[in-house]
């Protein structure tokens, strides 16, 4: 099946992780969310399909081409 490795799109530090390895998620689900210059930003899936990779967790700083996590479409 194909794989969307979505990435980080900006430098921050992961506040929260709303999915898990093996949920299925609908286009435009909350992924996890990113602190950037104090404002929260919500990553979400750029399409429908089931969770195969989380790689980020809370309270982690990631950067801008991370990959964030794996999804089978």
């Amino acid at each position: 099946m194909p794989q969307e490795k979505v990435e980080v799109p900006i430098t921050g530090k992961v506040l929260r992780v709303e999915v898990q390895a093996g949920n299925h998620v609908e286009e435009g689900a909350v992924l996890c969310i990113i602190e950037s210059m104090k404002m929260e930003n919500p990553i979400l899936a750029p399409v429908a399909g089931k969770v195969r990779e989380i790689s980020v967790s809370a309270g982690q700083q990631v950067k801008s081409g991370q990959v964030l996590a794996v999804i089978e479409y």
